[in-house]
């Protein structure tokens, strides 16, 4: 596996979906998950300590802190996705953008997981792994 998909809530699949796309369709491995920051937060440090993933993409709505939470416990690149739940996304999308210095996310547009995936490529491109 190359790169790995996090959603904060089952809600969040579909948005993960568009990500799952562009991946199958450049031949990355990856894995999907569902794992909480904020319900199972053991769970999720187990997740991001243990993959083997180069690239983790996290998909978030409402307060958004999956992408900061899953930078706080790796030092891989982290591309976060905030998702439009309420207030058209804008308070994901500020949630995952202002992480503190030394935790950084990459933030992508509000739903858009293509981008994210697009990224997750250019970033194996760099290390040589596509």
């Amino acid at each position: 596996m190359k790169v790995l998909i996090v959603c904060g809530s089952e809600s969040d699949l579909d948005v993960a979906r568009r990500a799952e796309d562009v991946l199958k369709d450049n031949k990355i491995p990856f894995e999907i998950h569902i794992s909480s920051a904020h319900r199972d937060p053991k769970g999720t440090e187990k997740l991001v300590r243990h993959t083997d993933a180069d690239v983790i993409i996290a998909v978030a709505g409402l307060s958004a802190a999956l992408p900061g939470f899953i930078a706080s416990h790796t030092d891989k690149p982290v591309i976060g996705v905030p998702v439009n739940v309420k207030l058209d996304g804008l308070d994901s999308l500020l949630s995952v953008m202002q992480m503190p210095s030394g935790v950084p996310v990459a933030t992508v547009g509000i739903d858009n997981a293509k981008n994210a995936a697009h990224l997750a490529i250019r970033i194996l491109k760099l290390k040589g792994k596509k």
